[in-house]
This record gives C-alpha cells, structure tokens and sequence, in this order.
C-alpha cells in the first residue's frame, strides 16, 4: 500500500535526522517502522497509539527539522484517518505550541494542519476545540511578528474554516445545500442587458433551488452544530463593532476583516438565516444594528470604520441584506434603502457616492431584487416608494451633466467607460493623470453607474414584461387575437404600475444623455433602453408612455438642418438660383446616432406592429423622410469626431448604411403578413392619411415643396403595394381599400403621381393573380358552371374586380399615357397570368376590340401584343363562348390598316387559332370517321393518319378529361369556318404583304390539320375557299393595273422627290397579284400532295383537277414567267409524290403529259428567257415524273416524253443570236436536256425503247443530218408500224410529218373542248392579248417549219457524248446492238472533225466514246461469249464500221504533221497519249482476244495498223528530216504493235482462234514491212553515201532489228511463212528454235546489211545471223 510505504520513508527520514541529538526518537521512530510493518490499513494505525506517539514526540523537542517532518507526517495521518477523534485535544495543543514558534515553515504547517482537521472527522464538535482551532489561526492572524504570508495564510484558513463550520450546520440542520449569494458581487458582464439577463438567470435557479413548492418553515431549535455556528457568527458581530469576546479567545480582531467574513457567510448561507430563528435574530438586531451604526454620514467617523474599504465592506453587506432578505427584514430594509439615496444627494466625498451608485446600480440590474422592492415598498401604501425614489436619484445623478463646468470632459469620458466596457476591457486612468483628471474621471463613472442603473430599470420592466407575456398574462403583440381590455394578472400589474410610476423620469433622463452623447457604445446601450421600454409599453398597452417614447425616438432618428445652419449654406447673390435649389434640396444628414436610431424605430415597429394602431402615422412619418434621405443624392451620413470612438461602420462608409437602412425598411411592411388583418387595415389607413395629406399639400405646392411631396406620396404607395404583396393570402378585405386610393392617384393632374399609381396598379394587379388563390387552373372550372361553389363565384367575383380597374382606367379616363399604361398592365397580366383568369375574359376580350379601332399606333400596337399572348397561351383555358369573340378580335387587328405589321402578325394567330381547333377535330368527327374514313389513308404518312391520331387521342383521353370535356362544348366547324372566312376575306386585300400571309395561312392550314378534317368540311373547303380563293386571286391579277408604282417618298433633293426603290419584279399591282397567285399556286400543290389519294375520291374532283390543268396549261401560255414556273411546279408537285406509291391513275399522269405537249406545240416559236425557264422547268419535271413513275409508262407514253423534250430543245430556223450563242455556251435548255438524259432510260419492260432513245440522241450529234436523209425511209416504215398500235402516239422519230400526224391523239379530251379558249382564259394574267382567230391546233407540217430535228453544234456535241455512251452502255445487249453501228458511225463522224477543227474537244471526246464502247463490247464478248440473241449479221455490221472508222481516223487523222501553232504542248503531249490510247484498244484488245471478227475484217485492222508504221520508211530521205518527232513515234508505235501481235509470249489458253487468225496475217504483213525498210535502208545509205541517215530512219532500223531478235512467233504463224519444204523439216525436228523461223525468211536481206556503215546496224544484223545460224543448227568449228 502507498500510503503505508509513504509512512515508512517519513519515519526512516525522522530516525535519521535524529540519529545524533535525540536518541530517543530515533529508537521510537525505530520501534514505529516495525509496528508499522505489522499493520495494513490506516484503520489498525488508528487504534495503535505508538505511530502516532512517536510524530507527536518529534514535535515536542521543538525542532525545525523534526517538527516539519512531524507536522507532515501528521497530515498524512489526518488525511487517511488514521488518527482516532480522542487525540485531537492533544494534536490541538501541539499545534498551538508551534503557533507559537517563529519559524515560518513551522507556522504555515500548523495552518495547514489545521486546515486539514477541519476537512476531516477530526471536525471539531466541542465548543473548547473548536475555540482552541479558531484561536489558534486568529492569534497568527493579529500577531505583529508574523509574516505576510502567515497572515495571508491564517485569513484564508480562517475563511475556510468559518465556511465549513457553516457547511456542517447546513447538513446538521438539514437545510437546502448550496450557496445562494456566492459571488453574487462578481456577476456583471459587459452591458447593462447582460448584466440584467444574468441577474434573471440567477433568480430564476435560486427559485427553483430553494422555493419551488416548499417554503422554508423557521425553527428555533439548534443542533449542537447549529450552536456552534451561532456562537462564532455572534462573536464575529461582536468583533466587526470593534468589541471583544471571550469564546474565540482572541483580544482584537481588524473590523475589516470580521465584517468581510460576516458578508461572506450572508451572501452563503441564506437557508440557515431564513430557517433558524436564532441566527435571523442575530441578523435583525445585531448585523443590522452593527451596518445602520456603519452606514451613519452625519458625524465624522474616525480609525478604520471610516477608510474607503470598510465601507465598501459594508455597502456590499447592505446589498446582500437587502437581496437576500428585504422579505424578513422589511423595516430595516427600507431604512438602508432610504439611507442610500439620501447619501447620493449628500455633499459627501466623490468615492462614497459612487459606491453606494454602485449598489444602487446592482438593484437596478437585479431583475428579481427590483421586482421584490418595488412589491414591498412601491406597491405598499404603508411603505415608501423606493424605487421610484432610487430612479430619481439616479436620474438626478444624470441631470448634473447640464450644470457641470467639465460636463464635455465628463461626456466623452462616460462614452470611453461604456466603450472601454463593451470591448470587455477595465476602463483606467493613466498613471501619470492630472488631478483635474481623476475629478473628471469620479465624475464621469458616477453618471456611468447612474445610467447603467436606470438602464437597469428599463430592462427589468422588460424582462418582467416578457415574463407576463409567457405567463400569459399578457396578450404577446404577435397575438392574432385583440388584446383585452384591462390587464388582471399580478406580474401584469406589478410591469404597469412600474411604468406609470417611473416612465417620465426614464424618459428625461434618457433622452438627456442620448442627445449629449456621441460614443458608440453609449449610444447603442441607450437605444436598446429606448427599444425595450418602448417595447414593454406596447405590450402592456399603456399609450402614453408608448407614445411619449416612440416621438422621442424619432426625434433622434433624421437630423434635418436647422434654419441658421441653411442660412449658413446659402450661396452668393452672384451664384444662380437653380444651383442654390439643387444645393439645399433634401439637405439631410444621417449621424451614426440617427442611423442606429432607425434601427431601433424599426426594431419596435416590428415588435409592436399590432399594437401601434393610431401611432402608426408617427412612425411613417418617420419613414418617409427616411426614404426620401436614401433616395436624395444630397443626403450623406456624418463622421463623428477622431476624439470620440467611432460606431462600427462597414468599409463601404454610408451607401452600406443606406442599403441597410432600406433593407430594414422593407422588411418592416414585409412582416405585415405577420399582423392581425385589423393591424394591416390601420397601417393602410395610416399611409393612406399620409399621402392625403401630403396631396393636399402638393395640389397647391411648387418647387422643392412639391417634390417632396410627390416623394412622401411615392414612398405611401410603395409600401401600400408592398403590404398588399405580403398578405396575399388575405388579400380580399385589402384589395378596394388600395385600388380606391390608386384611382384617385391616377385621376391627378400630376403626371408623376398618374405614373405612380399606374405602376403601383401594374404590381399589385400581378401580384394578386400570381398568389396561390389563382394557383388553379381556371379549366375545371368552366366544365360545370351550374355546380360552382361559392367558392368559387366568390373568386371568380374577386378575380373580375382584379381586372375591373383597367376597363376603368382605359375608358373612363381621358389621359392618353393612362390608357397606355392601363394596356401594358393589361399586356403585363396576360403575359404573366393568363392562364388563371376565367371569368374576367369578356371584359378583356371587349376592351381589346375596341383598341383595334383606335386611331393611335401605340395604342392599338399595345393592344395587339396583349391579343398574341391570348392566341399564343391561352386559348386553351379560354372559356368556350369566348373563343369565337378572340377570332373576331383578331380579325379586327387583321383588318386595321394603321400598323402593316400587326395585320401581319394577326394573320399569324389565326393560323395559331387553328391549331387550337383542330384539336378539337379528332373527337368531334371520330364517329364519321368510324362510318366512311378517308379513303387512300394509307398514302397519308403514318404520323399523321388520322386512324392513328384518333387511336392516340382515345389513349390519352383518360389524361385529359378536363381538356376532352371543353372540346366537347366547342362547334369546331363553324370555329374552322370561321377562320376559313375570315382569311378568304383577307386573301383579297389590296395590301400585298397581307393578302399573301392570309393566303399562306390558309393552306398552311389546311395542310397541317387536313387529315383531321371530314369528308363533308373537305368538300366545303375545295369548294368554297380553296378554287374560289384561286378564281378570285386571277381575276384580280388579270384586271390590276400595269402601271409602275413609285417607292415611298424619302425626302427632297435638288428640289425633287426622292422615293425609295422598288425591285422590277414587284413594280406594278399585276406583279403583285402575280406573286399572291403564285401562293394560291403553291397552296394548291401542298394540299394535292398531302391528300390526293383522299381528294380524288370527292364527288367532282375530276372536274375540279380539269379547271386545274387548264388553268396551268393559259398560265405556261399566257402568264407571267413567275406563274408558269408555279403552275409546272403544281404538277409536278402532284405526280412525284403520288406516282411512285401507285396512288395517281393513268389518266391523271397522261393528262399532265399532254399538258405539257400541247404547250410546245401550240408555241414552236416559244424563245427569250422566260420561255427558256419554263421549258427547262418542264424539262426537270419530265426527268422527276419518269424516275418516280417509271412503271407507268407504256412505250406510247415513253414515246410521247422524247417528243416532249425534243419539241422542248428545239432551235427555231435562222435564229442568228441562238448560232451565236451556242459557239460560246450551252443553251439552258439543253443542259437541262443533258442533266434528265440519265434518268430517261428505258426500264425492263420498255427494252425496245433503248434503240429509239439512243437513235434520238444520236441525231443531235453533228453528221447526223446525212445519216437522218439515209434512213429517213426506214423511219417512216417504223412510224406507220407503230402507229397501228392505239397506245402509241408519237413516231420514233422527230421527223416533219411524225408531230403533226399525231397530235390529234397525244392531247386529250378536255383539252380539245378548252383549246379554242386559251387566250380568253382568265388565268393568262401575264400574257400579250391574242387574236381570237387562232386556230386551236397547229397545222400539218408546221413543226417542220419551225423547227430543225438535229443539231450541229460541236459544243452541244461535246456535252452529249459522254451521256450518250453512259446510257449505251446501260442498254440491253440486242437493243445495243440495234443502234451499235449507227452510235459508231456518228462517233466516227465527230472523230473526224479533228482534221477541221484539231483543237476542238469533240474529236477527243468522241475517240474516249469509241474506245470505251468497243472495250466494253470486247471483253464482254470475251468474258460472258457471244449473245444468242445477236445475229452474226449486226456483229459484222458492226465491224464493218468499225474498220472503216479505223482506217479513216489512223490514217487520215493520227500522227500527221499539224501546223506548230496551232495546239500548245501540253496539248499535241494530250492528243498522242489519246492516239496511243486508241491505237492500244485496237491492238490489245480487239486484235488479240475472241471477238468473232471476220478474216477479212481483221486483214483490213492489220492492213490499217502496216499503212500506220509505213510513214516513216516511205518518204523519202529529204522528207524524213522534217517530220515531227509524234509522227515518228505513232510510226514506230504501229510498228509495234504489228511485232506484238506475232509475238508469242502468252500462256496456252490465251491462243484463240482470233489471235492465231491474227498472227497469220500480220506476220505475212510484218515481213514484208520488214523487208522494204531493210531495202530501203540499204539503198538510201548508198545514195547518201558519206552523209548520214536521218535519226528517225536510224531508229527505225534498229527498232526493227531488235523487235526481230526478240520475237518468238506460234507454230501456227510460222505455218504460213514462205518457206522450203527441207527448211520445214530442218525446223519441226529443231523444235526448241522454231519460234524464230521469221529470220529465214529475212536472212537474204539480212545478209545485205553486213556491209552497212553503221556499226550499231552492224551489231544488230551480226546477231540476227547468228541466231539463224543457231537455228539451222550450224555450229562455229573450234
């Protein structure tokens, strides 16, 4: 055990150190370290005296070392219990032995040690040992000879002591535990409303500590403890007055130091005072007695009861007694509270007043002690009222600030304590400080402490305030219920007689300090006095004071210059009077003060916003100036001086005041929504008073008076409408009372306040709508008009006097800017919140039409914009009886012709409006679509059938019931009809830009929602809006003037006009109608191709597509180039998207062909730029309808298309400008001829219409005029053939008499029965007048007149040959070879136009053309065999013209000298890669694969390639130098070539009958080429003797000897050579040299040329002889 080991080392540190000088110690000591071994806990030590024996033996030779090491052995004793209570009389007596010794260390152990028995059981319970421990720290306490820290020491003990003496009477007495006043004098914080909230919190835990629910009963029986106590507590008394006693055994004591312990042991132990009878009698007649005797001023005291620190001693005693127990003690209460204000009016030392404020100010802050006394005295009508009277006396206190001389001095330095206290830090003097300083300084914390206290005051009566209100005593001022009439509970009461009694005083003094103080801290402790006063007097409903604090308040809060100082401010009589106005206009400066003021006026105002009721208008007074101080630009807030402390600001300085200030502002009317609506209704009537007044006032009020005023009205409807905001939820009883005032406004002849009433009107109009009553949708209103609940009209009622105003303000008042605003608000309502009206759309509806027909732009603009909102938005809430009214509202604005643009943009909402309706459509007609449907659906796209749309509106139905249930009240036919009408009606307006929106919106319209209408409303529509619209735009085109319009007028220059331009094209009313038409045109064409399969099933239909096609057949004739191309565009239009889905019948597709044909041949003379348009046009629509509707044609139709397009392209006779024309571009029409070609071949079931195709192609080539004479007997047979078929109306061929023999039947019915009509067709709108003696066709013969059948151009020519080869390659094998030799020839005819024109592109174009035929035509031969169905007749035909175009083009055209400037070199470098290309195809491919070529045939190919290679050889010497190098080239390429097709170098199989029939030939031909220019090398060389050979002749040789060595020829080709019979046979058994057999037959020659002068000749034929050497077998001999 420590304890034990611990006792060990103390008694082994004993023995040592009294091994020397006390023996008998240490052998006692010796002894106790071996008892001790024999003991275990301090229990055993206890009852063995010998441990214990032997430290009190140490102590007892009075040595230091040994009696500290005693003492503290004893301790530890003491502290463990080891010690039995029988030898605390002897422990006392050692101690009081060593009390006596003047050893510090020694002292202080005895202190401790006693210290320590009073913390054990060794508690002395006898009076002797309780006196003898008492005495004993008492006598070191008095004794002169100890030390500070002895004395120090004993006092502390003897506090502890004296505490736990009364702590065991409280457990002996069995009394409440705690100690109720400890450190109550140490409580305050670092304001007066901390120290008061502190106070209240201590209250409160004393309360419910001690008093909850069991008051203490007094007794007068003690316990021996109890005695003891109250013997020490008497002697202590005896002590403090300066008597002696016999029980402490103690002389003298300091009275200081008696009376210190007696407050402590009052402010500890309240239970034993307020429980025992013997000690309260102590306190009443000898505590009370002693601090009356003590409190006395009225003779001089002497010796220590009169230094500053007993009275301050005894103060604080008062204090306690008078918190603790006024309840027990209320006579001698009332004497120390009378006592102490008398003092604060004495001429008595500064200190002693300001101790006793400092006690006054504790009452003050204590909550509970300030309510005690003002109920046991104030309240009492037998007692004096001290509270009231320690009010004035502190205000008395505050009021000497006006008559004291240092009263500045004093001022600035309460503002520092205040400051000095709110930063936490204690307010000093300097050390070095004047003594007018230190009297500065008294002064000042005297007027502190009176401050703090009536601070106190105010906060209590708050505090208690807020202590009624949560009893409910009190109605809180947030209550929504009216407060009553006089308030009964007791604290309630206690709060109203404490205001009534000192609220004036409060008030003055307060008010005094405020208006004299410039410190922060000060300042705000006095505003939150201000606001909790103010505050409490709300709430207890007591007016006056309320009133009297709030105007005092407000005094403070804008600091408004006074008359000298803008006196002062006056500028110069120099200076203008305007700058003078603007310089002391709203001339206000905000303090720090002020601003902090505000905020406390706002702070009350929220907290007492139901309670103001009549004193709202002081407040608002207030608070207008305030905002006209934000918004005046001359209003600025002051800086305080350096020498005061500065209020806290932001860094931003005074705007971030202002912001706050604003901000604060706001918030006040925002908590309006907080306020019992009887609360809200006095505030409106409070700002309705106000800006009465202020109208008043600005009726006859000008200049800065008047705008003040406006300032004071603006601010007064401002917060109207922000009240208004903030109790929407409430808003009905609110709403007449601010609309009424808001009419008046706008009524004034102040443009201002109109403005600022139709904005107030704009906010408060929107804000009502966008609450959450008209959250809901008006729909599910209107379904079930009979069952609305009141509820419901009541809102409906309300909403109609929401909008009522603006009907007011737009007819009743005269003043155009109101009607406007009252517009925009309208438009702002709609935009905002339309979706919530209901009941309230008549009126709008009505006041909208009657702005359509006013006279002002702006006006009707604004109108206009509120109806888009409505059209766009809203119609889908829209009651149903009000939808018709909305389209004639809009036809209103369609029809005004003050703005263009909103008849425009009203055209536009119709269209929006038929959206609407056809919604409604996929219910309204599902039964008769059910019955009849609409046939040809399926051509209709699937997302929008109507099958499908009727299906998805029937699944959603369950979604929409509300949306279903309007559609079911709504005649969407008559609403559609209506539209319809109403955009006829506009398609006829002589305003151009809306006549064409109406007519876009009308079959926009029809097109989009068409699929939803009936058969009955389609019908209708064709009828009666759709042909009329087209009969009536035309007539209107026909009869509209041609004179040119003028642009509008700009402005003047040089005395003239100036107008702004007007493009050519809209020049005239005709134009103009012609572009309407052109939209009629347009409209028509859409509807056709959305539902032409549904359309044609109409009754009638046929009839209606007859006047159609008439109508573009006049309009192509006779109209304007712009209507021609639309009427093409219609058909085509029609026929692409119908004819490839099989929905347009064959009648419909030939009556669009014979239009089209008609139109060219009633014109063959149809030319200039607008013709040349329209036939490109018809042009790009043939190709369209022939791929689409390829199917359909049959080879009568296929027939009549070729005719078409060639009556199309044709050229009129003797046009010089179009000859001109062509040698420098394509004519449009025949490049649109060019594009469509590839789309115009033939399909698989009009095989036979290739040859036609490609035979009326061919003829437009240049040379096609010969072949048409040629054949032109043929043709015919083939016409007359094909017309014994009844579908074929047109001949093959585009001869003279084929057009006119088959006119009669290419144009239909209907168009004979029109035809006589044509130029009195109204629809010809831009054509020249006709002679009405025109005969309706043309005669026999006349196309033959007029226009050629061919073309000779070679540019026309270049453009069509590649096409022409493409779709040739495309054709059938039989068909291409049908017109095979014919596309041959013609190629052949272009290809010699290259010796005329050797730089044209037609010669070039046309040899790529040959080539690429014959390759096609070769290796399809080769790879795929011949074609059965091809008679050997046309293949030799074929070839025929193919070796004729061969030997024409090679040898007349290819390698011949051309003049040298005539072709640059990049080009002749072109044109011999082109001669080598077709010398290529024929040598490689048509001579070397299997093609069927006859013998004789390909010996005229061969023969063709020997006269090529010829050339050079041929000439003669002199004529060889000047011949090009390509010359020489393609000569020695021929060669080649010859070379290459004996040459056997190729695999077995690829040996064809066609190459050995080749071979053959060609070897034959390629020996004797050989041989002549072996000769002629010869004979040349000999007659040129020393001169040399030309270089091509040269290189010619050498070419021919080489190729010899090189070339290995077939058995087969070397069968047909000239050779012996035993050469043969030397041959066949040499068989591995056969292949060069061709040298026998050369060796003659080559044995001529050993002679020859030119070595590398020489080489060449050394080499040759060598390998026929070889060849017969003849070996060189060794």
């Amino acid at each position: 055990m420590a304890f034990m080991a611990v006792l060990e080392t103390d008694l082994r540190a004993l023995c040592a150190e009294a091994r020397r000088r006390y023996p008998a110690v240490k052998d006692g000591a010796e002894h106790a370290i071996l008892k001790l071994r024999s003991l275990s806990n301090p229990n055993e030590i206890s009852h063995n005296e010998d441990i214990l024996r032997i430290f009190l033996m140490a102590c007892e030779v009075k040595s230091v070392k040994l009696s500290v090491i005693g003492l503290s052995c004893l301790q530890k004793l003491i502290s463990h219990d080891a010690v039995a209570p029988s030898a605390l009389k002897e422990i006392l007596s050692t101690l009081k032995s060593h009390g006596e010794m003047v050893d510090e260390s020694v002292q202080l152990k005895t202190l401790q040690t006693i210290l320590i028995i009073f913390q054990s059981r060794l508690h002395p319970e006898s009076e002797d040992n309780m006196a003898q421990a008492l005495g004993i720290c008492l006598r070191l306490l008095e004794n002169n000879r100890s030390s500070d820290s002895v004395r120090n020491t004993a006092a502390a003990t003897f506090r502890q002591a004296v505490a736990l003496i009364f702590d065991c009477v409280i457990r002996a007495e069995s009394l409440p535990a705690g100690k109720v006043g400890s450190g109550i004098q140490n409580f305050q914080t670092y304001s007066v409303t901390g120290d008061v909230s502190r106070s209240i919190n201590r209250s409160e835990s004393l309360e419910s500590e001690f008093f909850s629910g069991r008051p203490l009963v007094m007794r007068e029986s003690l316990t021996e403890a109890g005695k003891l106590g109250l013997r020490l507590l008497e002697d202590l008394t005896a002590l403090a007055a300066g008597g002696s006693v016999t029980w402490l055994r103690v002389n003298s004591l300091q009275q200081t130091f008696a009376l210190d312990i007696l407050e402590f042991i009052l402010s500890n132990y309240v239970a034993i005072f307020r429980t025992l009878v013997p000690y309260e009698q102590v306190l009443r007649h000898q505590i009370c007695s002693l601090l009356m005797t003590s409190l006395r001023t009225n003779a001089e005291i002497e010796g220590e009861a009169g230094e500053p620190s007993f009275r301050r001693l005894v103060l604080r005693s008062v204090a306690h007694v008078i918190k603790l127990y006024s309840s027990s003690l209320v006579t001698e209460c009332e004497v120390f509270l009378s006592m102490l204000i008398r003092v604060t009016s004495l001429d008595l030392p500064l200190w002693h007043r300001i101790l006793v404020l400092e006690v006054l100010r504790g009452f003050c802050v204590e909550a509970r002690t300030l309510r005690l006394l003002f109920q046991n005295f104030d309240m009492n009508p037998k007692n004096t009222n001290i509270v009231e009277g320690m009010v004035k006396a502190l205000a008395r206190v505050v009021s000497t600030i006006q008559v004291s001389d240092t009263s500045e001095e004093s001022l600035a330095a309460v503002a520092g304590m205040f400051s000095s206290k709110a930063k936490g830090i204690e307010w000093s003097l300097d050390n070095d400080a004047s003594n007018a300083a230190v009297v500065v300084a008294s002064e000042a914390h005297a007027i502190t402490l009176a401050v703090e206290g009536l601070l106190g005051v105010v906060f209590t009566v708050a505090a208690l305030t807020d202590e009624a209100v949560d009893d409910e005593e009190v109605e809180s001022p947030r209550g929504d219920s009216d407060p009553p009439v006089k308030c009964t509970g007791q604290m309630a009461v206690l709060c109203i007689s404490m205001v009534d009694s000192m609220w004036l005083t409060i008030l003055d003094a307060l008010s005094l300090i405020l208006t004299r103080s410039q410190g922060e801290a000060i300042i705000l402790e006095i505003l939150k006095g201000y606001q909790a006063f103010t505050q409490a007097c709300g709430v207890l409903r007591t007016v006056e004071p309320l009133n009297s604090f709030l105007a005092s308040l407000c005094k403070f809060t804008i600091n408004v210059p006074s008359e000298a100082e803008k006196k002062s401010a006056l500028p110069s009589p120099s200076s203008k009077r305007s700058e003078s106005l603007v310089d002391q206009r709203d001339s206000i400066v905000l303090t720090p003060k002020n601003v902090q003021a505000l905020r406390t006026l706002f702070n009350v105002a929220h907290r007492l916003h139901n309670v103001l009721g009549p004193s709202w208008v002081l407040v608002l007074e207030t608070l207008a100036a305030l905002d006209r101080a934000i918004h005046s630009p001359h209003a600025t807030i002051e800086e305080i001086s350096t020498s005061v402390p500065k209020l806290t600001r932001e860094p931003s300085g005074q705007y971030s005041d202002f912001t706050i200030l604003s901000s604060l502002n706001s918030q006040l009317f925002e908590s309006s929504a907080l306020m019992h609506i009887s609360s809200v209704k006095s505030l409106l009537s409070a700002l309705c008073l106000l800006s009465h007044q202020y109208m008043l006032g600005n009726s006859s009020g000008f200049g800065q008076t008047s705008n003040q005023q406006v300032g004071n009205i603006s601010f007064s409807v401002e917060r109207m409408i922000s009240i208004l905001v903030n109790n929407l939820h409430r808003v009905e009883p609110l709403w007449d009372q601010v609309v009424g005032h808001l009419l008046e406004l706008a009524e004034n002849s102040n443009q201002q306040l109109r403005t600022m009433a139709l904005d107030a009107f704009d906010q408060s109009i929107c804000a009502v709508l966008g609450s959450d009553k008209f959250q809901t949708s008006a729909l599910p209103r209107c379904h079930h008009a009979d069952k609305m609940e009141s509820t419901d009209m009541a809102l409906g009622s309300f909403e109609c006097a929401v909008i009522s105003p603006l009907s007011a303000l737009y007819f009743s008042n005269q003043n155009l800017d109101v009607r406007i605003s009252s517009l925009k608000i309208l438009l702002h309502v709609l935009e905002r919140y339309g979706e919530k009206l209901y009941s309230s759309w008549q009126s709008i509806l009505d006041m909208l039409r009657a702005v359509a027909n006013a006279v002002e732009k702006e006006i009707i603009s604004l109108g206009f914009q509120g109806l888009r909102v409505i059209m766009n938005d809203e119609l889908s809430t829209i009651p149903a009886h009000c939808l018709d009214v909305c389209i004639e509202v809009t036809g209103a604005y369609s029809a005004q012709k003050t703005d263009l643009n909103i008849s425009l943009t009203a055209v536009g909402l119709l269209w929006t409006t038929t959206d609407f309706i056809a919604k409604g459509l996929i219910h309204g007609h599902a039964e008769e679509k059910e019955i009849g449907g609409i046939p040809g659906t399926q051509s209709i796209p699937e997302q929008r059938r109507p099958e499908k749309i009727e299906e998805q509106s029937i699944y959603n139905s369950n979604e929409a019931d509300d949306q279903a249930s309007l559609i079911d009240i709504i005649d969407h036919n008559k609403l559609l009809f209506s539209v319809f009408s109403l955009l006829q009606k506009l398609g006829a307006d002589d305003r151009p830009e809306v006549r064409n929106a109406a007519i876009r919106t009308l079959f926009q319209t029809l097109g989009s929602h068409g699929q939803k209408l009936s058969r009955s409303m389609w019908e209708d529509c064709l009828w009666n809006y759709v042909f009329p619209t087209l009969d009536s735009v035309s007539h209107m085109a026909e009869s509209s003037s041609t004179d040119e319009w003028q642009g509008k007028e700009l402005g003047m220059r040089g005395g003239k006009a100036v107008h702004m331009l007007i493009h050519h094209s809209r020049n005239t009313a005709q134009k103009q109608w012609d572009e309407t038409l052109v939209l009629v045109l347009g409209g028509i064409s859409r509807l056709l191709r959305s539902f032409f399969p549904f359309l044609r099933s109409l009754s009638n239909f046929w009839s209606g597509w007859e006047s159609l096609l008439v109508f573009v057949r006049n309009s192509i004739l006779n109209g304007s180039k712009e209507i021609a191309l639309a009427a093409i565009n219609c058909l085509q239009t029609i026929v692409i998207s119908h004819s490839p889905k099989g929905n347009l019948p064959m009648a419909y597709l030939k009556s669009v062909l014979d239009v089209y044909e008609l139109v060219l041949q009633r014109h063959p003379n149809y030319s200039g730029n607008a013709a040349s348009k329209v036939k490109q046009e018809i042009l790009h629509g043939l190709g369209e309808i022939y791929m689409h509707a390829q199917k359909m044609f049959d080879e009568g139709m296929y027939m009549q298309l070729l005719e078409i397009i060639h009556l199309a392209v044709g050229q009129p006779k003797c046009d010089t400008d179009n000859i001109e024309a062509e040698t420098v571009h394509v004519p449009p029409v025949q490049r649109t001829m060019l594009e469509i070609l590839p789309r115009l071949c033939p399909t698989e079931h009009l095989s036979s219409m290739w040859s036609v195709l490609l035979r009326k192609l061919l003829h437009y080539l240049p040379g096609s005029e010969a072949s048409l004479e040629e054949k032109e007997a043929e043709t015919e047979q083939t016409s007359s053939s094909r017309n014994q078929n009844p579908s074929v109306k047109v001949a093959p061929q585009l001869d003279v008499g084929s057009v006119a023999s088959k006119q009669n039947v290419a144009v239909s019915k209907i168009m004979l029965a029109e035809t006589h009509n044509i130029s009195d067709f109204p629809n010809g709108v831009a054509s020249t007048p006709q002679k009405k003696t025109e005969t309706p066709f043309l005669s026999a013969g006349s196309p033959g007149k007029d226009v050629v059948a061919g073309f000779s151009s070679n540019l026309f020519g270049e453009k069509l040959v590649p096409v022409l080869v493409n779709i040739f390659l495309l054709a059938p094998a039989v068909e291409k070879y049908n017109i095979f030799p014919e596309l041959v020839h013609v190629l052949g005819r272009c290809m010699a136009t290259r010796r005329d024109t050797p730089d044209g592109a037609l010669w070039r174009l046309a040899v790529e053309g040959f080539n690429c035929v014959l390759v096609d035509d070769v290796n399809s031969t080769n790879n795929c065999g011949k074609d059965s169905n091809v008679s050997r007749t046309a293949r030799i035909r074929l070839w025929k013209e193919v070796a004729d175009i061969y030997e024409i083009f090679l040898v007349g055209s290819c390698g011949r000298a051309l003049p040298s400037n005539t072709l640059s070199p990049a080009a002749l470098k072109a044109d011999e890669s082109l001669e080598m290309t077709i010398l290529d195809v024929l040598g490689d491919n048509i001579l070397k694969m299997e093609t069927g070529i006859p013998v004789d045939i390909l010996d005229r190919l061969v023969s063709t390639l020997d006269h090529c290679a010829s050339r050079t050889c041929c000439l003669p010497v002199e004529t060889v130098r000047l011949l090009p190098s390509h010359s020489s080239r393609f000569s020695l390429a021929c060669l080649q070539k010859l070379f290459s097709l004996c040459n056997c170098t190729c695999e077995v199989d690829q040996w064809n009958s066609t190459r050995s029939d080749v071979g053959k030939i060609a070897i034959m031909v390629l020996i004797s080429r050989c041989e002549y220019i072996l000769k002629r090398f010869l004979i040349d060389e000999n007659d040129l003797g020393e001169r040399s050979l030309p270089a091509v002749r040269i290189e010619e040789i050498i070419f021919v000897l080489q190729e010899l060595a090189r070339l290995i020829i077939h058995p087969d080709t070397a069968s047909v050579l000239p050779l012996p019979p035993y050469l043969r046979d030397v041959l066949a058994k040499n068989q591995s040299h056969n292949g060069s057999a061709h040298l026998l037959v050369l060796f003659p020659s080559l044995c001529e040329l050993v002679i020859l002068r030119e070595a590398r000749v020489r080489e060449l034929v050394q080499v040759l002889l060598r390998l026929v050497s070889t060849q017969l077998g003849l070996q060189k001999s060794s």
